[in-house]
């Protein structure tokens, strides 16, 4: 399967976003201060590599 590189981009951007979601809510449930606050930080650290996805798709889609 030949992606194009926009296929890609987006593909990542929505596992991104997906995971953000998934430590997100992991980070209310687990009771474990220390798991929690990891949660926390992957999620903020995932975040920032959507952000930087969806710009790159902004870009490549002439949006911005």
């Amino acid at each position: 399967m030949d992606m194009k590189t926009k296929d890609m981009v987006r593909k990542k951007l929505l596992d991104a976003q997906e995971m953000v979601r998934d430590y997100e809510m992991f980070s209310k449930k687990v009771r474990d201060t220390e798991i929690a606050e990891t949660f926390k930080m992957f999620a903020e650290e995932t975040g920032m590599q959507a952000r930087r996805l969806q710009a790159i798709v902004d870009k490549l889609e002439g949006n911005k």
